[in-house]
């Protein structure tokens, strides 16, 4: 294992080094030594976390190996997927396109895919793209992810969408959805005529500095310092018996390959990014990069929009959120003492996770490379902590 705990400075959208970790609070190493402990307890692969306060990367932190074999121990570049953490770029270039009048969010998603139709069929003109946005289209949760498994391309996936019909109108109930918010690169693309790669390219990745970060699978397999993602399976045995007098085995990681199918929707899980840079996008969403990310933009994208009920009953999370939900691209959860603005991914042997809380500027990531829900645990914890310092 790993540990690397350092002070850092944000300036100008990259690191310069301050003096060494002496300065972390008694509650930022209770965390630290918390997050450890369990990445330990659960036999996590690896991960990399981060902490942020006021402008300060006061805790960079990286645990284990690139995979089970470990010959490659996980640091600071070591790139992860980063799932539906993807969202929220999406939803950015979205949203600034719109601030630059390159688009309207009140478009239909219709103007940019008129092949898109439900049933009946006038509905698809109704869903507009600040409904996709929020998630509040109208269609059931994650319609037609499972075609995503059975390498559909989106072409034929957006055809097959005439046989639905939508559960809510527009704007008035939510439902998750990865598909449709893949539709939005449509919409970006069709701002600018570049691809959506290259738009957050220019617009966001490389004025943050963002070096390790990327879209694609073609560049998560071409590099070579990427984690391996591991799904738990439960076939190891442990030589002991129950009382039954049955073998007890036990749950172990075991790797699996990286599919293409999730990033056929590059705006819902397509990007790719190391630990360092998740935390300068996460910096930057705190406000501290006011030349890139205004103020007003922020503001737009953490604006409640849809109750997400749901969410009130996750495990971890149910003990100490009072509400819940989806702004464009975040989700925003109400504890007692304060808000955070959020967002987690999941794809086959990999999680993340992200938030932030504007009243205290304090800022968490964390990066696994294993399909394990301890992750919210970690973040429940880190928030309910945090707020009750």
């Amino acid at each position: 294992m790993l540990r690397i705990i350092f002070t850092f400075v944000f300036c100008c959208s990259f690191f310069s080094f301050s003096s060494f970790s002496n300065n972390l609070t008694e509650l930022e190493k209770k965390l630290s030594k918390g997050i450890i402990s369990d990445l330990k307890k659960h036999n996590i692969p690896g991960a990399a976390f981060a902490i942020i306060k006021n402008d300060n990367l006061v805790l960079l932190e990286t645990f284990g190996y690139t995979d089970k074999n470990k010959t490659q121990k996980i640091d600071t570049n070591t790139v992860f997927r980063l799932a539906s953490v993807s969202k929220p770029f999406a939803a950015t270039i979205t949203t600034m396109l719109a601030q630059e009048k390159r688009l309207n969010l009140s478009d239909p998603i219709t103007k940019y895919i008129p092949n898109f139709l439900l049933a009946p069929k006038d509905a698809a003109k109704k869903i507009q793209l600040k409904h996709i946005l929020s998630h509040s289209s109208g269609l059931m949760p994650n319609a037609y992810d499972n075609m995503l498994h059975e390498n559909w391309s989106m072409a034929k996936i957006i055809g097959r969408f005439n046989r639905v019909t939508p559960i809510c109108k527009p704007g008035i109930c939510y439902g998750y959805q990865n598909i449709a918010y893949g539709f939005l690169q449509f919409a970006i693309e069709n701002s600018q005529s570049q691809n959506y790669a290259n738009i957050l390219q220019e617009r966001l990745f490389t004025p943050l500095k963002m070096n390790n970060t990327s879209i694609g699978i073609d560049n998560f397999v071409n590099n070579k310092n990427t984690a391996k993602p591991h799904v738990l399976i439960r076939s190891k045995k442990t030589g002991k018996k129950d009382k039954y007098g049955k073998n007890i085995k036990r749950n172990i990681w075991h790797p699996v390959k990286v599919t293409p199918d999730y990033y056929k929707v590059a705006p819902a899980a397509g990007v790719n990014a190391s630990i360092t840079d998740l935390a300068k996008w996460l910096n930057a969403n705190m406000g501290n990069n006011p030349e890139l990310l205004s103020p007003s933009l922020l503001a737009e994208l953490r604006i409640p929009r849809i109750k997400t009920k749901k969410d009130l009953r996750h495990r971890y999370w149910k003990e100490s959120l009072k509400d819940a939900y989806y702004g464009y691209g975040w989700r925003i959860y109400q504890f007692e003492k304060g808000t955070i603005i959020y967002h987690s991914g999941w794809v086959q042997g990999f999680r993340a996770a992200i938030g932030y809380s504007p009243e205290l500027k304090v800022g968490f990531a964390i990066l696994m490379n294993a399909e394990s829900n301890l992750i919210n645990k970690i973040s429940h914890n880190f928030w309910k902590e945090t707020f009750e310092e």
